[in-house]
């Protein structure tokens, strides 16, 4: 069966949908990747019991697809790199705050970029040394500060008051954390405005093009030997490619400003952020890491050149391919003449595609109560969540193989922000999050990521302990 298609992605490419199939793996191989790997954890998740009238929805993440995407990442920037570069590809945290997962990726040679305390302590649970772990925020406490540089982490400054704030820290206590300032190129933004961090009046890092900013800057650096970093990030998701490379293009030249005029290398380091679009209209990556990094080759040569370390804040784009939102429906109706699944799977674990779907446009698989891709007669449905409010829609008026209650529906392209942005409306609990891989001999081999949450831990999170507190007063 294919994928139904949604309307057209908002990222730079949009291939041809119909290019969603779910093809066959051939008789008797066991489908190790693409859409067949993708039914085959379906039906086996559903058999296991991962997704039950118990646990009615569940995250799954195909794990030899993350390690495929972090290969393709280090093999892209190794290949236009001067041998002997010290490049760190540190992922964004905030796209799946999952210790598992970062322990995978650490495995896989990345890092982690954390911007608050919490995601520091995932990425200390999960064994990321201090040197391959950076802290961004724009909103860094005295605390988070000190912990950071007492630990040895590498801290971009988001402001001067922020610096400011450096100052003190570092005179009173030494510190091996390399330390750096974010900027904003103020270069425009792209299709999302919410995901653009580089418009004229974005709250990110101090922007560069202000009246005297520039040089505020170099001056900083030329007042502190030990700023040895810049760092910039343009956005994400909608973000056209040209604008990612000329953000590197606008941070290499005033590196290459700031050293001049120092008459040294102070700015060792260039951070150039994440951000690579994810194309959520088919199987197809696209753009990839080697096309962007051609790109930033092409456009700025001296970045690769090994006079500057490289870090990379990749998130989405190594995730949400590889993962996708399993969902029993509970129900059917028609109203207005429309027919309507009420699925487990809404704006509690989808929130931006339930509130902003033109921009997060998901695909949506119908498989039946086995867990096998649906077959039934084609039909425009709309998706419906669990959450009471009438605007909980993951998809509308999409056609799909009719739905009937005890059917699943999968979310695809989800393995990003979807199991680390829970929207705790009506109290619904977090799902459990499962990894799968195929073994040697083909067989699917499973992991929790994550256990479902349980009512009683969820009581507890709403202040159970604390019942009569109130009334008390």
């Amino acid at each position: 069966m294919s994928p139904a298609t949604p309307p057209p992605s908002p990222s730079p490419a949009s291939p041809d949908p119909s290019a969603t199939g779910s093809p066959s793996a051939a008789a008797g191989t066991p489908a190790t990747h693409g859409p067949a790997l993708r039914d085959r954890a379906v039906a086996a998740a559903v058999a296991q019991g991962l997704v039950s009238a118990a646990d009615p929805v569940a995250g799954l993440l195909d794990i030899a697809g993350i390690r495929r995407s972090a290969a393709e990442l280090r093999a892209a920037f190794a290949e236009f790199t001067a041998p002997g570069t010290p490049v760190l590809h540190a992922f964004a945290v905030k796209a799946a705050s999952l210790v598992p997962v970062l322990r995978l990726l650490a495995q896989e040679g990345l890092g982690c970029e954390v911007a608050s305390p919490g995601e520091l302590a995932l990425a200390r649970a999960a064994g990321l040394p201090p040197d391959r772990t950076v802290l961004d925020s724009p909103a860094k406490t005295h605390a988070e500060l000190r912990e950071a540089l007492a630990l040895g982490i590498a801290v971009n400054a988001d402001s001067f008051g922020e610096l400011a704030r450096l100052d003190a820290l570092t005179a009173a206590a030494p510190t091996a954390s390399p330390l750096g300032l974010r900027v904003n190129p103020q270069l425009g933004g792209g299709s999302i405005d919410a995901m653009s961090t580089a418009t004229g009046m974005s709250k990110f890092g101090v922007a560069l093009r202000d009246p005297d900013a520039r040089e505020r800057v170099v001056q900083a650096f030329l007042d502190r030997p030990w700023l040895t970093r810049l760092h910039a990030h343009v956005g994400s998701q909608g973000m056209p490619l040209e604008l990612m490379a000329d953000s590197a293009r606008v941070l290499y030249g005033l590196a290459e400003e700031i050293n001049e005029r120092a008459a040294r290398a102070q700015v060792t380091t260039l951070d150039i952020g994440g951000g690579l679009p994810v194309n959520f209209a088919s199987d197809e990556t696209a753009p990839t890491y080697r096309q962007y990094a051609r790109l930033l080759h092409r456009t700025v040569p001296g970045l690769f050149d090994g006079r500057y370390g490289l870090v990379t804040e990749f998130g989405r784009s190594l995730l949400a391919e590889h993962g996708m939102v399993l969902a029993r429906v509970e129900y059917t109706k028609s109203a207005g003449g429309r027919r309507i699944a009420v699925t487990h799977a809404g704006a509690q674990v989808a929130t931006r595609t339930v509130f902003a779907p033109d921009s997060w446009p998901v695909r949506v698989a119908a498989y039946d109560a086995q867990g096998r891709p649906g077959t039934g007669a084609a039909a425009a449905q709309d998706v419906a969540g669990p959450c009471c409010f009438a605007g909980d829609l993951v998809a509308r008026n999409r056609t799909l193989p009719l739905l009937e209650p005890g059917d699943h529906v999968a979310l695809l392209d989800t393995g990003a922000y979807y199991f680390s942005t829970h929207f705790a409306y009506n109290s619904l609990p977090r799902p459990g999050v499962h990894g799968y891989a195929p073994g040697p001999d083909g067989t699917l081999r499973w992991a929790t990521v994550r256990a479902a949450q349980r009512v009683d831990e969820l009581v507890a999170e709403s202040g159970g302990a604390y019942t009569d507190a109130l009334t008390q007063l």
